[in-house]
C-alpha cells in the first residue's frame, strides 16, 4: 500500500502517489474538508512507519508494473495523514533519486517550525504548504490541529524555510464556504504568501465527500474574488476546482489498485470505471471489496465516489 497510481494530477501530472504511513490515518490536523475522513486520534509525534529501504523496494516493484504510457512525472509523498511525521522522510527522498524523477511533498505544514522537518523537506524537487488561514479562529476551526500546534510558529517555520528552500514552493488554501473566506481573511493570507514567493498559490474547494458533510465549498463568484485578491497581492495563482480526469495508472491487479488509491485518493465512478477497464476487471471487483466493507460508496455533489473504509 505504498505506492500507489499514477493518478491524474492537476498541479503534478502523472503523479505516482506515496503513502509513507500505516493504514489508517495519522495526522496532525483533522481539517472540515479531508477527504480520508475524520483524525480519531491528532498527534504531532514524528516515528517510524517503514524502513527506508522497504519504502524503496515497494516503489521500485511499482514502477516496473506500469506501463511506459502511465511512467510518472512525479513521485509524490501524499499519504493518509501527515507524510512529515514520517521520521525517516528525508532519507527515503534521497534514496528515490536514483529513479531520476522529481521528488514531491504535500505537507500541511504543521510541523515545519521543527528543524528536522525543515532539513528533509528542503531535500524535495517541489514542496507544497497548506495555508487555509492566518487568522487563529478560522486556522482551529477549519484544520481542527491537535493541542499544543501554534499558527504563529507555523507561519513562522514557512517565512524560514522559503528563504532557505532552493526547489519548487507552492502552496495550496482550501476554500469552505463561512469559515475562512471573508475578505479580510483572504487578504490577510495573500499579505503572508506574497511575503514567501511561492512559484503558484492554488485556491482550491473541496472536491470529494469531506470529514464534516456540512462542509461546502465557496460559491464560484467569491472563488473569483479571491483568486483577483491574490493576483492583486502579485501572487501567481492558480484554481483547483475542476475533475482531473479518469486516467489512472493500472498495474493489472484491480483489487490493489483501487484498495492502494482509495486510502488516500477517493475514486469517482467513471474514474474507478477506467480502472477496471485497464486491469481487464469488472464491476465484481467493487462488490466484493464492498462485500468485505475494505471501500464504502459515497454520494457527494450528485456524484458517486468510492472511498477506503476502515470500520
Amino acid at each position: 500500500m505504498i505506492a500507489f497510481g499514477p493518478i491524474p494530477s492537476r498541479r503534478l501530472g502523472k503523479s505516482l502517489g506515496i503513502n509513507n504511513l500505516v493504514t489508517g490515518k495519522y495526522c496532525s490536523y483533522s481539517c472540515v474538508y479531508c477527504q480520508i475522513g475524520k483524525t480519531e486520534v491528532r498527534s504531532v509525534l514524528r516515528q517510524e512507519f517503514y524502513k527506508p529501504g522497504v519504502l524503496l523496494r515497494e516503489v521500485e516493484l511499482h514502477l516496473n508494473k506500469l506501463e511506459k504510457s502511465h511512467f510518472p512525472d512525479f513521485l509524490t509523498f501524499v499519504a493518509n495523514g501527515e507524510p512529515t511525521l514520517d521520521v525517516n522522510l528525508g532519507k527515503e527522498i534521497d534514496l528515490l533519486k536514483k529513479f531520476g524523477i522529481p521528488v514531491a511533498v504535500i505537507t500541511n505544514a504543521s510541523l515545519i517550525f521543527q528543524q528536522e522537518v525543515v532539513t528533509d523537506l528542503l531535500k524535495a524537487d517541489w514542496v507544497s504548504l497548506k495555508i487555509d488561514s492566518c487568522n487563529k479562529t478560522s486556522w482551529q476551526k477549519i484544520n481542527r490541529p491537535a493541542e499544543n500546534i501554534d499558527l504563529n510558529k507555523i507561519l513562522d517555520g514557512i517565512k524560514l524555510f522559503s528563504t532557505l528552500y532552493r526547489g519548487r514552493l507552492n502552496t495550496e488554501t482550501m476554500l469552505v464556504q463561512e469559515i475562512n473566506d471573508s475578505v479580510s481573511m483572504l487578504e490577510q493570507n495573500a499579505q503572508f504568501i506574497s511575503s514567501i514567493e511561492p512559484e503558484t498559490a492554488y485556491l482550491s474547494v473541496p472536491m470529494r465527500p469531506p470529514a464534516e458533510r456540512e462542509t461546502n465549498p465557496v460559491r464560484e463568484e467569491k472563488l473569483n474574488e479571491a483568486w483577483q485578491i491574490y493576483k492583486n497581492a502579485g501572487i501567481h495563482t492558480e484554481l483547483l476546482a475542476g475533475f482531473e480526469g479518469t486516467d489512472t495508472g493500472s498495474t493489472g491487479n484491480a483489487y490493489d489498485d483501487i484498495l492502494n488509491i482509495t486510502a488516500v485518493h477517493p475514486l469517482r465512478e467513471d474514474t474507478i470505471g477506467e480502472l477496471l477497464k485497464k486491469d481487464n476487471a469488472d464491476i465484481s471487483v467493487i462488490e466484493a471489496l464492498i462485500e468485505e466493507r475494505l471501500i464504502k460508496e459515497v454520494k457527494y455533489d450528485g456524484k458517486i465516489y468510492y472511498v477506503r473504509s476502515y470500520n
